[in-house]
Parts: structure tokens; sequence; C-alpha cells
């Protein structure tokens, strides 16, 4: 008997990094899985013209849709850009007509493009404010109305940042969106608690994702360095985490989510939930 059986969660961002090691964990305790993505072309930014790496492909979001069948469970899957309320609703509503409830969400979908703040262009600004924080508002739109119709109640996980409460330079537009999230999850937390709809942030430190494992990231971690390394990078986290390891991996950040979703956390509402190795104590 897993945790999560019978139930159905929709996770954005589902492609690859932390969104698929969401639904592959959160798959693997019973749960049915409705991702999406972006399905970009694999160049870097694709859809999303300031982000410095590639996105998440269609063919990586049908291998989260294969490793979550391979783990037991079935798996609605699509391609959706967050800014776009309209197609997120589709595939929301298509995995719902297939399943026939929907009582999980992860907004996970983000993107990161460091840039010292008065230099960034308004185009790196304004895609981070569109998809890190009002994408967020779009995902819970299209989703949690089915949650609310289901009348059992549910959970919703947004994922935020560590950047909310550490000071962090060439971060400034994506750690204005991430604090923006706490106090949309605390008023949706209080307007959802009679609906029984619990709704938690999820604050990550430097997790090992393609989001973070590129030159524009090594970058902003060591600009002492022309061009820093990974291993350049590495010992910049090192020294910055208070346990004694380096970058977090995303399993770290979907045991986390697991147990805000699940029953474990049934007393959990309206919490700041870090994983961060310490990283600002």
């Amino acid at each position: 008997m897993g945790r999560l059986d019978g139930k159905v969660a929709f996770i954005t961002g589902a492609a690859r990094g932390q969104g698929r090691a969401h639904a592959v964990r959160l798959a693997g305790e019973g749960a049915d899985i409705i991702a999406v993505d972006v399905g970009a072309d694999g160049a870097p930014g694709g859809a999303v013209g300031s982000v410095p790496y590639p996105l998440g492909t269609g063919a990586d979001l049908a291998e989260t849709a294969r490793l979550v069948e391979a783990a037991g469970r079935r798996v609605v899957h699509g391609t959706a850009d967050v800014r776009d309320l309209a197609t997120l609703a589709a595939v929301v509503d298509r995995g719902v007509e297939e399943f026939g409830r929907l009582d999980i969400v992860v907004a996970n979908a983000g993107i990161s493009s460091p840039a010292p703040t008065l230099e960034m262009s308004e185009r790196v600004w304004q895609e981070m404010i569109d998809i890190n924080l009002t994408g967020v508002w779009k995902t819970l739109k299209a989703s949690v109305p089915h949650i609310i119709g289901g009348g059992r109640g549910g959970a919703v996980v947004i994922t935020s940042s560590a950047a909310t409460e550490g000071v962090y330079e060439g971060l400034g537009h994506y750690s204005a969106a991430k604090a923006g999230l706490v106090p949309l999850m605390r008023v949706l937390a209080k307007e959802l608690a009679p609906d029984g709809i619990r709704v938690n942030t999820v604050h990550t430190g430097t997790v090992v994702t393609p989001m973070i494992l590129n030159d524009a990231t090594y970058r902003a971690f060591r600009p002492d360095l022309e061009n820093p390394t990974r291993e350049d990078f590495d010992e910049a986290v090192r020294a910055v985490n208070r346990l004694p390891f380096g970058a977090l991996e995303a399993g770290d950040i979907a045991n986390a989510v697991l147990y805000l979703v699940s029953d474990d956390g049934r007393g959990v509402t309206g919490a700041k939930h870090f994983v961060d190795a310490g990283v600002n104590l």
C-alpha cells in the first residue's frame, strides 16, 4: 500500500529535474500523474529567450511518462507553457477526464536567468515574473478547482526558493518572483482550508538539475573566475551550505513534496518548508 494510492497529482515542469523526480516519487507511492512541460526544441532558451540553457523537450517529457508507467501508474502528459492558461487547463481537464479526479498539485515549473539587477533587459525581468510568479497562479487557476469540485480535500505544493530568505547577487528578479509566491500560498491556504485543501511552499537550496548545471549559473556562483567549471561551482556551494555536502539532489526535494502532499503532513498548511542544507543559517 502506497501513501498516495488512488490519488491523482498534476505536476508542472515535469520533463526533467525536480519535476521528474516528483512525478516518479509520487507514482511510486501510488498516484497517477498528469504531467506538463513546455516541450522546447532543445536549443538554449527555446520558448523562453532569456534562459541561457536548453529547456525540457517533448522527448524529456515522454521519458518522464515512461518512468511513471514503469512505476506501475498511469500518466497523462502534454506540452504546455505555464504562461498559457488555456493550454494548461486543456491538459489538466484531459487528465481529470481520464482519471476521474484530482487531489494534488505541484506547481514546480520555473526558470533561472542570472543577471545584475540594473543591467538585465526588460525581457529578462518580464519572462521571470511571467513564468515563476504569474505562471504559478495560472497553474493553480487551471487545476485547483478540480480538487475543490471533488469534495475530498487535497494538497498543493508550490516550488519557491531559499532565495526568499538569503540575498544573492544576480538573482533580484528570481528572488522577487519566488518571494511573491509566499503570500500567494498563504492567502490560498486560508481560502481553501474550509475545503480541506492544504497549501504550502517548498524552499529549495541549490539542486543538481539542468537549470543549475550550466555556465551562466557557474558564473553567478563564481564571479571571481572568468570561466568557472562544475568543480568551481561545487566548491562554492559547499562553502555556503551549513550541512557538510554540496548541491542537493532532486530526490531530496521530492521526499519533502511527498511529505507535504501525503497524510504525513495532514496538519501542515500555510507553511514555508525549507530544504536548503542550511544555506541561510
